[in-house]
């Protein structure tokens, strides 16, 4: 079985927990005894199975690849329709119904992209509340979309206890989609040391320089050096942290929270449904968006009541991860098209 791994963004132009995502995938499946490998576009001899591709590729590629005997499985992040209300989606909903009828064809032509959701051999979705989403507002046929989660590295996993300390943690890129400038603020206000671990896609990108300019205001209560990129030491920070904290505007399953939840470390996120449905009691939520003043308060009781706070349930390893792919791809490959 050779599979061919694909995704239409460099890594060089926004690193995260997508790219983390797709390394670690391919290094489990090789793990796990699958041939997988980069797509080579450049590459005319390249030969494959089947083509994992990360995002909604696009129609008439997958069209091609399916004429060519490649099966294919659409692993898209639905970040933003994830964290939408639920009239927000009722409204997608229609307007794709609308816009799917044979009268709208010779206006729209090939541009309604969803479709590769409906066509694709398999639909990989992170959580149910995606997978819910890829059937009920894009139309996916429901046999052909599974739920397989983000996995978590062994070093977070086999991490040893250590006593925790005054800081809490949040790791995430710096840029408003996090809202790292908020929570800090909010850190600030409430007199709360935070330590955040991260980067901005642009060092000069003006959030960026107002939240370096924040953290050197308040240095009693704001620590930042940057990103940790060593994962042992990370699975460290989070085992000596008091809690961690994410209050992103829109998410679809963070690896940072599952890394923290591997350490024991107790969870502030953002009151959205893939939180929701992937901590349930064990993490506690705030609202987002929220004022200053609100947030301040949620992380100050969050602070004083992480010590007794529930723990979350242990989060699968990648190698969990691999065999649920493996197990889908032959899946696939003993089946007629």
């Amino acid at each position: 079985m050779r599979v061919l791994l694909d995704h239409p963004w460099p890594f060089q132009l926004a690193h995260g927990g997508l790219q983390i995502q797709i390394e670690q995938t391919r290094l489990a499946l090789e793990a796990a005894g699958v041939q997988a490998e980069w797509l080579r576009w450049w590459d005319p001899a390249q030969r494959g199975d089947l083509i994992h591709y990360f995002g909604r590729m696009p129609l008439a590629q997958l069209r091609m690849a399916r004429q060519k005997g490649l099966r294919v499985v659409v692993a898209d992040l639905l970040t933003g329709h994830g964290s939408r209300p639920p009239w927000r989606h009722a409204l997608h909903r229609g307007a794709r119904w609308f816009l799917d009828r044979p009268f709208m064809r010779p206006f729209v032509g090939a541009n309604l992209t969803w479709q590769a959701y409906q066509e694709a051999d398999a639909c990989v979705a992170l959580t149910p509340v995606e997978a819910d989403i890829l059937i009920r507002v894009y139309g996916a046929p429901a046999a052909r979309v599974v739920v397989v989660p983000n996995g978590v590295e062994r070093e977070f996993l086999e991490s040893a206890p250590a006593e925790r300390g005054p800081w809490l943690v949040c790791t995430a890129t710096i840029t408003p989609r996090k809202r790292v400038l908020e929570l800090a603020r909010a850190a600030a206000a409430a007199q709360t040391p935070l330590w955040i671990l991260g980067q901005p896609y642009v060092s000069d990108d003006p959030y960026h320089l107002e939240f370096l300019r924040l953290v050197q205001a308040h240095p009693r209560w704001l620590r930042y050096e940057g990103p940790v990129n060593e994962r042992a030491a990370l699975a460290r920070i989070y085992r000596q942290a008091r809690g961690f904290v994410l209050l992103s505007t829109m998410e679809s399953q963070s690896l940072s929270a599952l890394e923290a939840a591997a350490c024991e470390c107790p969870l502030l996120l953002s009151d959205l449904p893939w939180a929701r449905r992937s901590f349930g009691d064990a993490a506690r939520y705030c609202p987002v968006p929220a004022s200053l003043d609100v947030t301040a308060v949620c992380l100050r009781r969050f602070y004083e009541q992480a010590p007794e706070a529930p723990r979350a349930p242990r989060p699968p390893g990648w190698p969990d991860i691999a065999r649920q792919l493996k197990a889908l791809y032959q899946r696939l490959l003993s089946t007629s098209s």
